[in-house]
């Protein structure tokens, strides 16, 4: 098979590209690699699982329609290019449109004229779904919880974009939709949680358990806005990339779908929950700070993912315990990198 995935260097694009190139498929990766330490994973990549690297800008209709017309057609593309941040949306709101709106936009569109038969996954965002600030929230041992929603948010819940990151990811979230509606393009949307593991290069304001595990293997401090009570659910690289395998397994049935792909109720961690974890892990305190909380901070985000479960046959496997061990084991081995 022949796929392809946009923004290939980046954290979850090369643990797709060295997966998919293990089963033997051929593997183009698209990406500008002007994100911070996408260089170092495109030489990882090269050295162990060698796929074709194009340089591109998704942001360029040519630059996308020329990876189609010169190497497709693909049976599956991966949609992943992105920018990523909510606080860089804010500080930058047309960068952020121009690659998140209007690259998906360039993507679709070259999908539909030059390799319409290609299934596209399109990594979404659970911020799509706003603040939701109507939820109502408890505290329950030291922790943040969902009042009403014991399995956690299900895709339908309204969407309400919030921040230009919000409105960028979510403007494609629907577009992706409605291109398997008016096109048929087969289309598969999926809203991620936190997703983290291995070659994450985690700042402070995205990828926060990576962001967590290199402050701790480096001695750094961590700075926790607002209580450290806030939970996500968290799901692991390789339980990801089994989900969009699965998704393309079952292309007939979710073809048009939106699917929301995370930890769910059974894998979920607080700040605090994490900094004990990655002491215990250490074997000594970490230096905390705490600051005053971010605009727009949730106290809790966790999606409901039965539908993904029956759909795809597919569950998470890794626990947050172990995937923490594995993340925090690599940057160990890995602090060069950083």
């Amino acid at each position: 098979m022949k796929i392809l995935i946009t923004g290939g260097a980046g954290f979850i694009g090369i643990n797709c590209a060295a997966y998919f190139q293990r089963q033997g498929h051929e593997v183009s990766i698209f990406d500008n690699l002007s994100r911070a330490g996408t260089t170092q994973n495109a030489e990882w990549l090269a050295a162990h699982h060698p796929c074709r690297l194009i340089r591109g800008d998704i942001r360029y209709y040519n630059e996308i329609s020329r990876v189609f017309a010169e190497h497709g057609p693909f049976e599956l593309i991966i949609h992943l290019a992105a920018q990523v941040a909510v606080t860089t949306s804010v500080a930058n709101p047309r960068e952020d449109f121009e690659i998140n709106a209007l690259g998906t936009f360039n993507l679709l569109e070259a999908a539909r004229l030059l390799n319409e038969e290609a299934v596209v996954i399109y990594a979404s965002t659970n911020k799509v779904y706003g603040g939701m600030e109507d939820l109502r929230i408890a505290e329950i041992a030291g922790r943040y919880a969902y009042h009403d929603h014991p399995e956690g948010i299900a895709e339908i819940r309204p969407l309400d974009f919030h921040s230009p990151y919000g409105c960028s990811k979510g403007a494609a979230d629907q577009y992706c939709r409605d291109y398997y509606r008016i096109y048929g393009l087969q289309t598969i949307v999926m809203r991620q949680s936190c997703i983290y593991g291995y070659h994450q290069f985690g700042v402070e304001d995205q990828g926060w358990v990576a962001w967590f595990c290199i402050a701790a293997a480096l001695g750094s401090g961590i700075t926790i806005y607002g209580d450290g009570k806030q939970v996500r659910d968290v799901l692991f690289i390789d339980d990801l990339v089994r989900a969009y395998e699965a998704a393309y397994r079952e292309r007939e049935t979710v073809a048009g779908k939106v699917l929301n792909i995370g930890g769910g109720p059974d894998n979920t961690l607080s700040l605090l929950e994490l900094l004990s974890l990655l002491e215990r892990l250490k074997g000594e305190k970490i230096p905390v700070a705490y600051g005053d909380w971010r605009p727009g901070d949730q106290k809790i985000f966790c999606c409901d993912i039965s539908a993904a479960a029956s759909m795809l046959a597919w569950k998470p496997t890794v626990t947050p315990e172990t995937g923490t061990e594995r993340l925090f084991a690599w940057v160990q081995a890995n602090k060069g990198l950083f």
